[in-house]
């Protein structure tokens, strides 16, 4: 439930941004980062309600399988998270449905699915991806850390605060990739994209979707064993 809300909210922004004929029609970057910067405050809160530690991310969730050494979990969530991903998406095709028709690139329709680099180039974009996880990662552990937890931050407002990191993350990394930094937020929209009826859709670029696959897996596993011998 909260990846599917993280997906609803954050891909229902960028379809507001890119699709022809919506209310928020070429509101831009800061636009899209705030949205999903909510978008995530937002999944966490439902995740947490609902009785989970609050990952919305594969590659979070794995990070902190590494920081504790228990990883009983890691595929169920995983699971879980991607099949809130797939009906995430599928709910902002519904809600936006009579937009698609009125959007004639399939490019900009692929966008409210799963992300693409700015410049395609394995290596730099798989960096990008490890890069984006880690910081994820590892602010957010310092975040909920007993150190801070010890001073700060209050009850209820870590979600907030995760929030804000990503959005910090958009504004600052995202220019490359998109920031997925997260499996479950990349296949599982592109998943749906790839099933949906949407109109003059094109192709789902499979070609690139391991990388935002691998490379958060990478930085979540980095940053869980960098927190681990940190002692956060």
């Amino acid at each position: 439930m909260g990846t599917l809300i993280l997906i609803l909210l954050g891909n229902g922004v960028v379809a507001n941004v890119l699709l022809r004929k919506t209310k928020g029609e070429g509101a831009g970057l800061m636009a899209i980062t705030t949205g999903w910067a909510i978008a995530v405050m937002c999944g966490v809160f439902v995740a947490i309600a609902c009785g989970a530690p609050g990952h919305l991310n594969p590659a979070v969730t794995l990070g902190a399988a590494v920081l504790s050494g228990n990883f009983d979990k890691v595929v169920a969530y995983s699971v879980a998270q991607l099949a809130g991903g797939i009906v995430g998406a599928s709910l902002v095709w519904l809600h936006y449905l009579p937009h698609w028709r009125e959007t004639p690139e399939a490019d900009l329709k692929f966008a409210c699915f799963g992300t693409s680099p700015a410049i395609r180039s394995t290596f730099p974009n798989l960096i990008s991806e490890i890069i984006g996880t880690f910081v994820l990662v590892l602010v957010a552990g310092a975040i909920t850390s007993k150190t801070v937890s010890a001073t700060g931050p209050a009850a209820g407002l870590a979600p907030w605060l995760v929030g804000s990191l990503v959005w910090g993350i958009g504004l600052g990394l995202g220019g490359t990739t998109g920031y997925a930094i997260n499996p479950a937020r990349d296949l599982g929209p592109r998943i749906a994209h790839a099933i949906l009826p949407i109109p003059n859709k094109g192709g789902s670029d499979w070609a690139y979707a391991p990388i935002p696959i691998i490379g958060p897996l990478i930085g979540g596993a980095l940053a869980g064993l960098f927190v681990r011998l940190a002692h956060f």
